[in-house]
């Protein structure tokens, strides 16, 4: 399959946070795209959320072969290649997270949402824990592609309220999923086909929090299929309605799809929590990847190796010099 993809990300701090805890990953090698919006206070949230980009990239650039071989970390479910792998790095992102909260009292109770995305062949894969969205833009309107993991859209989906009913209450922004607070996670998954064309919008609740679909769709669909431009223009929009969160927003153009047997498609579905065996497994990838990174930052701040002075043998030459002359003139010339 011969396909061609056009990415850009961008994250704002907003105009009333004073940190920003959102984090975007673009791993162009990889075709695979991360956003994520943490949670937690002393600015744990940030800490939370590059930790997810940082494991989910880390699977994807070294881990890949090891991971797929692993039947330790197998899931209960036969998705392709990346979808496969895309699973089992949020899950290992999600104990890399847990474990970390634990090891500072002021990491204590953070998290981060995630939405991932993971082009094979013709497919994209997309994957999500919380309230950090995506969507497919077509010539007409926006088309979610996640369900929100939060308290207001579980009350939505059960009936009890309208959406406009739900958008009331207090605590809407409550989410029932995030990577780290819990030792294991569910996550969704799913796959659809890509075409030539195709624009994918991917974002954390800064902006669809405080913006409905309708309106996103109006700004980005001005854009003239020009990602950076969908970019900056939903960031501003965002910021236009109060800039109260934190705002990220990666969009893709799919520029070619071509050739190849089509893929299955895979509908939205749930993957379980990890067992035991799993979790012991993820364990030690997280404990290497960590001694990976404290050697690496370790090498990366050894100082370089002060040049030996030789400036007080020079001065010690030049001095001699000058005696041995000052004694040579007395004595053959006085």
């Amino acid at each position: 399959m011969d396909i061609k993809i056009t990415g850009a990300g961008k994250t704002d701090i907003g105009h009333v946070r004073s940190v920003n805890e959102d984090c975007l990953r673009i791993d162009d090698e990889h075709s695979l795209f991360i956003v994520c919006d943490g949670m937690g206070g002393h600015q744990a949230g940030e800490v939370a959320s590059r930790e997810a980009c940082e494991v989910i990239c880390h699977c994807f650039s070294t881990l890949a072969e090891e991971i797929a071989g692993d039947s330790t970390l197998a899931i209960p479910a036969a998705f392709p290649t990346l979808g496969d792998l895309l699973v089992k790095g949020i899950r290992i992102a999600n104990r890399s997270i847990y474990i970390k909260s634990r090891s500072r009292s002021d990491y204590s109770g953070m998290g981060t949402t995630v939405v991932a995305a993971a082009l094979q062949d013709d497919l994209i894969n997309i994957a999500h824990v919380g309230d950090s969205r995506a969507y497919l833009m077509t010539a007409d309107r926006l088309v979610p592609l996640t369900t929100d993991h939060s308290w207001i859209s579980e009350l939505e989906q059960s009936g009890q309220y309208s959406k406009e009913e739900a958008a009331q209450l207090v605590n809407k922004n409550v989410i029932t999923r995030a990577l780290g607070i819990h030792e294991t996670v569910e996550i969704d998954y799913r796959a659809r086909r890509i075409a030539a064309g195709d624009i994918y919008i991917m974002c954390t609740d800064g902006l669809c929090g405080y913006v409905d679909d309708g309106d996103i769709f109006s700004v980005a669909g001005e854009c003239g299929g020009d990602v950076n431009v969908i970019v900056d223009n939903l960031i501003q929009l965002a910021n236009d309605r109060g800039g109260t969160d934190n705002v990220t927003v990666l969009a893709l153009r799919i520029d070619r799809a071509e050739g190849g047997p089509e893929s299955p498609v895979i509908d939205p579905v749930t993957v379980s929590k990890e067992g035991d065996e799993a979790l012991l497994r993820e364990n030690q990838i997280v404990e290497s990847f960590t001694r990976l990174r404290e050697q690496t930052q370790k090498i990366g701040t050894i100082p370089e190796p002060k040049m030996k002075s030789h400036m007080p043998a020079v001065i010690f030459v030049i001095i001699t010099i000058v005696i041995i002359a000052l004694l040579a003139y007395y004595i053959f010339l006085k």
